[in-house]
């Protein structure tokens, strides 16, 4: 059974968006070795949405393709979330509403920009998956 999500984010800087993630998000980490931080993330949610045929969303895993994604961070109260972020100096885009909620975009110290917004629909996020096996879990577990 699946048991969580890993997003990979590229970035022209990792190391300051590393720190920025560290430092400013204040998202909890874990040394995955030689100082490469894993972090840890708020709960999530997928939304799948089609694609224009025009406009390829798709990359390269070997010789497969893999979906293109974008990360949105979410928050319960936006305006609140871009003070605090200001007072970090951090950049954000002007707030665009929507019938689905308010977005705005944060810039990464590597130039790279992340979505952030607060939704109008209900949400996925503390909805519980179905539960594992006991068989599943121990052999998860006892894995190297």
């Amino acid at each position: 059974m699946i048991f969580g999500t890993h997003i990979l984010l590229y970035s022209d800087d990792a190391e300051r968006d590393r720190q920025f993630f560290r430092d400013v998000l204040q998202f909890k980490s874990v040394d995955a070795g030689g100082g490469w931080l894993i972090f840890a993330l708020p709960p999530a949610e997928a939304g799948i949405h089609p694609t224009d045929k025009e406009e390829s969303r798709k990359h390269a895993h070997g010789v497969r393709s893999l979906t293109g994604a974008e990360v949105y961070l979410m928050c319960d109260d936006l305006e609140a979330e871009l003070k605090r972020l200001a007072a970090k100096k951090v950049e954000c885009s002007p707030i665009e509403n929507a019938e689905w909620g308010s977005k705005t975009t944060i810039r990464l110290p590597s130039g790279g920009e992340l979505g952030l917004y607060q939704p109008a629909h209900r949400t996925a996020v503390g909805v519980k998956p179905a539960r594992r096996s006991a068989a599943n879990a121990r052999s998860r577990r006892n894995r190297p």
